[in-house]
């Protein structure tokens, strides 16, 4: 019997014991044990995370009905009751409604005492996959944080004396030749000042001060979705899928609204043609995610904010970059909104990330809580 095997044997045998749970709580995979009907008995909480569902939901269900396809689930937990061997490792596809399948290597183990009881540790192929992927993002980020303010400095200087230079040109102008003249040196003022307003909204999450606060998330969905329903009264359908467990946290709710604001925005700039048919969709949706880990740092809670259209998608060619400066996958578009959407999330200390394909595009953001 494996190690997790035994600790969960000794916490199944002493209930009143909070020390022995303790021990499965802090482990990073999945943990479930089923009574001898199949019934959920115990989920630590890397198995709420992965599961998405609390314990006591969890406690008044099969494990197989969790997913669609149980049947080699439910075969390999009947082998094991008979004893058929000491623990099996296998892989397994696990596919859920509504969700994405679950890819997981699942360690089952038949327990002694109690009898009938099964124990099964479901660890994900892709988390450690993850874990790299948000390291590098935070990693890139923080170049691309240096680049942009470099830059925009460097441009910020020349500029001004670009525009001065052509004001001052347009006040020698010949009085015969102003009115047509003036034209060339306005172009030059225009787009000096364009590009100022450029610089100035690069510059704009290292200027201005983080002011923490106490937040509730919910009120922040709801500015974001009655600011929303206000630019587009008709064709697009805003649903809510709260979590009211949600604990308030510091945070500096400005930022956060701006944050969900322009996700939201581009979701129903994607939703165009949707929105004139009447068939757009964003739903918000918040969930508590247990034993997460965020920039480097365990956290044993994290508001897990989910915003979730039925668009287009996002195009393949730019899915890797869309967090980058000046990249963006509509024309006229500054690509700076979801680059200060990511630059705020970390200031909070939390990660973003994007998941997309034609008719679903869901950005979650990952923030601790007390």
């Amino acid at each position: 019997m494996s190690l997790v095997s035994n600790i969960a044997a000794r916490a199944v045998a002493a209930m009143n014991r909070p020390p022995a749970l303790a021990g499965l709580e802090l482990l990073a995979s999945a943990v479930v044990l089923l009574d001898g009907e199949g019934h959920i008995a115990y989920a630590n909480a890397a198995a709420e995370n992965l599961l998405e569902s609390s314990l006591k939901a969890l406690s008044r269900q099969k494990l197989t009905a969790q997913f669609l396809n149980p049947d080699e689930l439910d075969h390999i937990c009947a082998q094991a009751r008979e004893h058929k061997f000491s623990d099996l490792r296998q892989d397994l596809t696990l596919e859920r409604a509504g969700r994405d399948p679950l890819h997981v290597h699942s360690i089952v183990s038949a327990l002694d005492e109690p009898a009938d009881h099964i124990l099964i540790e479901l660890r994900e192929h892709l988390q450690h996959l993850k874990l790299d992927r948000e390291e590098r993002i935070l990693d890139q980020s923080q170049v691309n944080k240096e680049l942009i303010r470099n830059l925009a400095h460097e441009i910020k200087n020349p500029l001004g004396g670009i525009r001065g230079a052509a004001q001052l040109l347009e006040m020698e102008l010949p009085a015969l030749h102003a009115v047509q003249l003036r034209e060339y040196t306005q172009v030059i003022i225009k787009e000096a000042d364009r590009l100022q307003t450029l610089v100035d909204r690069l510059l704009a999450p290292h200027r201005r001060p983080h002011i923490v606060g106490d937040v509730n998330i919910h009120e922040v969905l709801e500015r974001v979705r009655s600011l929303m329903m206000a630019e587009f009264p008709s064709g697009l359908t805003i649903l809510r899928d709260y979590d009211a467990s949600i604990p308030e946290f510091r945070g500096d709710k400005e930022q956060l609204i701006q944050t969900v604001l322009n996700i939201a925005h581009n979701a129903a700039q994607a939703l165009a043609s949707q929105i004139e048919a009447g068939g757009a969709q964003i739903i918000l949706k918040t969930r508590v995610a247990r034993q997460v880990t965020l920039a480097k740092v365990r956290y044993g809670l994290a508001l897990d904010l989910h915003i979730i259209d039925n668009g287009p998608g996002i195009a393949p060619q730019i899915r890797d970059r869309i967090f980058y400066p000046l990249v963006s996958g509509r024309e006229g578009g500054s690509g700076l909104g979801l680059t200060l959407a990511q630059t705020f999330v970390q200031q909070h200390m939390g990660v973003i990330e994007c998941e997309s394909r034609p008719g679903y595009t869901d950005f979650r953001i990952l923030l601790p809580l007390p």
